[in-house]
């Protein structure tokens, strides 16, 4: 395990997680939502967030975390041997993305390029707590699908904070 993927909603753990098992691994850990955001929470497009990840997963050992399989296509999952979802139960990971998004904006929290969480941001379509909501659902649906679509990837797919521990400790 050298080039390991993460998935997972937002609130599910995937950058903590992830950091531990980079920090376990001795791999660079890589977040995809920093480099996917400009300033002004500007989206790269396509392009631009293909050139910014192509030399990454181009190295010996990483941690990714994050999906954009959109924008991505495979460029990720061609090169990683691992993915590590994190398929928490709702009542896991809805609580912990209420906290973490109300003390970010309580704080004034920089997230990425200068981006915070913004109150009226709650309101905007789609907003953070519906997108990991269908982004659940839609993950059960898929990911073992397209996992099976790329047979050199180990799916570990956890489904607790207690699989996560075991995992983490594991490696």
């Amino acid at each position: 395990m050298r080039r390991v993927v993460m998935l997972g909603v937002s609130g599910s753990g995937k950058s903590t997680t992830g950091r531990l098992i980079a920090d376990r691994l001795d791999v660079p850990y890589v977040e995809l939502d920093a480099l996917h955001h400009d300033a002004g929470w500007i989206e790269a497009s396509a392009e631009e967030l293909q050139a910014r990840v192509r030399p990454l997963v181009a190295g010996d050992a990483w941690v990714i975390d994050g999906d954009y399989r959109r924008k991505l296509g495979s460029l990720v999952v061609e090169r990683a041997d691992t993915v590590v979802w994190l398929d928490l139960p709702i009542r896991s990971w809805l609580p912990r993305l209420a906290w973490r998004t109300a003390t970010r904006m309580a704080r004034g929290e920089e997230l990425w390029n200068g981006n915070r969480e913004r109150f009226r941001n709650l309101f905007e379509r789609p907003n953070i707590f519906g997108w990991a909501w269908r982004k659940h659902f839609a993950n059960r649906h898929e990911l073992e699908g397209w996992a099976a679509r790329h047979p050199h990837v180990r799916l570990v797919r956890l489904r607790s904070s207690e699989d996560v521990q075991r995992f983490v400790a594991s490696l």
